[in-house]
Order: structure tokens, then C-alpha cells, then sequence
């Protein structure tokens, strides 16, 4: 069995967690780690028996790179491993914003013959897959997302990103119907004051659009919680019949469902076209490990 040669880009939360599941299949083989030059060393120090570099070049034939960096690097990132001849997979997060990279990244993969998958971590992602199928068995009706109560990882690293934070922690409170507070902890760096960066947070797009509540701690590792889940529920009606009632929940360590969606992406992306790809196009079965005989007998 030829394995598929894989290069993780960024070893953050989700990059960590992305190694990890890559080297539990059988099917994969880790290339190597793709990290900022600055960052090589320590991520050297943490992997010592993985190849880390600040250029994909250095890891030779690659044949998909999981983009493990914030959704706001994705982009120029996807286009520039695309044009290299390399297939992407990422976990881009920005909803308001899939639509158009989608038709970016597609443009750019037919014309060097490459494949991207993007948005594929578990919302938007997995999540994307449950509510198309809650879809189709109520064609008419409404759909409820509800995060949380946990930590948002998108969330987090933007509030990081802002002027004068050490670190971040943005927890999802549901509110219910599709609507959540945001609750956003942070650790200050000197000289820095809370309204000033509140101020920051609350305008980001990251923020804007629900209720947000900004709070300064002296350390984020006392309070962090990786934890997530969702509750999605659809009410609708199949045919003519009303009252139909679909409900899904889980309870999940976030970077860890993040990585482990990614990784099974890997075996569906190599078997697209080129261009790009949400993971509501992709049938499911590409993502499995194994025989797709196997498979249909064992699930359908």
C-alpha cells in the first residue's frame, strides 16, 4: 500500500493534535512539521524524531499539506502550496468568507492541477455534513446550530492577535436557537489597558455579531479548557407531513476532532479532481480508511 506523504503546517493546538492522528493511520506517512523560521527550534526541541522546517521544500515530495494555521494565513497560504504542485486541506473557520475561497483556491488548483479541501474541521466541517443530511429529511423547515459551552479556538486566536494580549481565552456560552454569548478572557501585556483591547475584540468580525464580554485574568493556563461540544436541531417537514424533529449533540475535545477531521480528509482530497472542495461535496466513504467495499458492508 502506497502511504500518502503528509506535511502539517503549523504545530499549534490543532498542528499537535494533526501529528498525532496522522502517525495513527495506517495509511499516512508524516513527511514532516512546517513552522514560522522563528519557531523551528522549539518545535524542534518537542519533535525530535519528526523533521521540522520553515520551508516544504526541505521535506521533498509531498502530496497533501494540512494547513494548521490561523483561518487568516489560510488563504495566502492554500494559494501558495496549491501553485507548488501540493493538495490542501485546512479548517478555514471564517463562515462569511468560505464562499469566496472556495472560488479563489478553486481557480487556482485547476490551473496547476491540484486539489484543496477547505473548511474541514468539524464546524464548519463535520457539522456542515450533518446539517445538509438533517436537509434532506426535512426539505422545508429551520435548523438550530448551538456551540458550546466550551472554548472556541478561531475565537481564541483572534483575541490573541490583538495589540497588547500575552494570551486568550474565548469561551461559547448557547444562548439557544442559534445564538451565543461570547465570553472572552484575557491576559494582559504591561501598560496595556482592558477597554482598549476590548474595544479591539468586540469590533473584529470575529466578535461583532453576537453579545461579547471581555475580561482581564492573570493567567489564561489556570482557566483553559479545551472542551466543546454542539447541539444541532432541525424541525421541519418531509413531503406534506409536519412535526419531523432531528437532533444531534456531542461533547468533544476541540484541537483533537479539529486534527482527527483533517487527517481523514487527507485520504478524500487525493481522490478528488483538481480544484477546490467544501466537505459537503465530498462523499463520505472517500474519507474512511480501507477498502470502499469494506466499508459499504460494514455501514450500510
Amino acid at each position: 500500500m502506497k502511504k500518502v506523504r503528509v506535511a502539517v503546517v503549523g504545530y499549534g493546538n490543532i498542528g499537535k493534535c494533526a501529528v498525532e492522528a496522522v502517525c495513527a493511520s495506517a495509511d499516512m506517512e508524516l513527511a514532516g512539521v512546517v513552522e514560522l523560521a522563528e519557531l523551528v527550534e522549539g518545535v524542534r526541541s518537542k519533535l525530535t524524531d519528526v523533521p521540522v522546517v520553515s520551508d516544504v521544500k526541505d521535506l521533498g515530495k509531498i502530496d497533501v499539506a494540512l494547513l494548521c494555521c490561523p483561518s487568516r494565513l489560510v488563504p495566502q497560504t492554500a494559494e501558495q502550496y496549491l501553485m507548488l504542485g501540493i493538495n490542501t486541506v485546512d479548517s478555514y473557520d471564517i463562515h462569511s468568507g468560505i464562499v469566496d475561497l472556495r472560488s479563489k483556491l478553486d481557480k487556482v488548483a485547476k490551473a496547476h492541477g491540484t486539489k484543496a479541501i477547505l473548511s474541514a474541521g468539524w464546524d464548519p466541517g463535520s457539522d456542515s455534513v450533518i446539517r445538509a443530511l438533517f436537509e434532506t429529511l426535512a426539505p422545508k423547515g429551520i435548523s438550530y446550530t448551538n456551540f458550546g459551552p466550551g472554548m472556541s479556538m478561531g475565537h481564541s486566536v483572534c483575541a490573541k492577535s490583538k495589540a497588547g494580549v500575552k494570551d486568550a481565552l474565548s469561551m461559547t456560552i448557547p444562548l439557544g436557537t442559534g445564538i451565543h454569548r461570547r465570553m472572552v478572557y484575557v491576559e494582559l501585556e504591561n501598560g496595556y489597558k482592558l477597554e482598549d483591547v476590548a474595544a479591539a475584540i468586540k469590533t473584529d468580525d470575529y466578535f461583532a455579531h453576537d453579545e461579547t464580554h471581555v475580561f482581564q485574568v492573570t493567567s489564561i493556563d489556570s482557566i483553559k479548557d479545551m472542551g466543546h461540544g454542539v447541539n444541532m436541531v432541525r424541525k421541519g417537514v418531509s413531503g406534506n407531513t409536519q412535526n419531523q424533529l432531528f437532533e444531534f449533540n456531542m461533547r468533544i475535545n476541540n484541537p483533537a476532532l479539529t486534527g482527527q477531521i483533517l487527517v481523514s480528509t487527507v485520504r478524500a482530497v487525493v481522490k478528488q479532481q483538481p480544484g477546490a472542495y467544501t466537505l459537503i461535496e465530498i462523499p463520505v466513504i472517500d474519507m474512511l480508511e480501507g477498502e470502499r467495499e469494506e466499508a459499504i458492508k460494514r455501514l450500510v
